[in-house]
């Protein structure tokens, strides 16, 4: 198990980012790496409540962790501070052992000149899932919320 964390500045105010990180329609539009899609099945955007997502690659000849083409995951929402973060405990469907276990996923928001500071941080990823490859899809994902909140840097 490892930690990740990305950053990404975008030009929105904490509250629209805030907004992006818990609608449905949203995260399925910027939370996915280049090549993915995403679905949203459930987001309960409460203290407790359920999320769980599949993200299905473009290339239908690609190995998904869970099946076929596609990663899914689910878990449950256990902190939310409104404007400030989201704390995440989620687990992807998967057989595969290696791909086991729980990762922790916060999203913490800050303000800086220009916008918003929004930093992910995934703990307890599992080894099965290359380092590198975590690492570019959630910097992807972040450009993607940038874009879909306002900012096109």
């Amino acid at each position: 198990m490892y930690s990740t964390t990305a950053r990404r500045t975008v030009a929105a105010d904490r509250a629209v980012v805030y907004g992006a990180l818990l609608d449905p329609a949203a995260v399925a539009r910027w939370r996915v790496p280049d090549g993915m899609t995403g679905e949203v099945h459930e987001l309960d955007a409460r203290v407790g409540g359920r999320i769980r997502m599949s993200l299905t690659y473009d290339d239908p000849a690609a190995a998904g962790k869970t099946g076929g083409a596609t990663d899914t995951y689910a878990g449950v929402l256990v902190a939310l501070v409104p404007g400030e973060r989201v704390v995440e405990e989620v687990a992807f469907e998967a057989d595969d052992a290696g791909l086991g276990g729980t990762i922790t996923m916060t999203t913490t928001l800050r303000d800086v000149p220009g916008g918003t500071e929004v930093e992910i941080r995934m703990d307890g990823v599992p080894d099965a899932v290359p380092p590198d490859q975590n690492e570019l899809g959630t910097r992807m994902a972040l450009d993607k919320l940038a874009r879909l909140v306002g900012s096109t840097d």
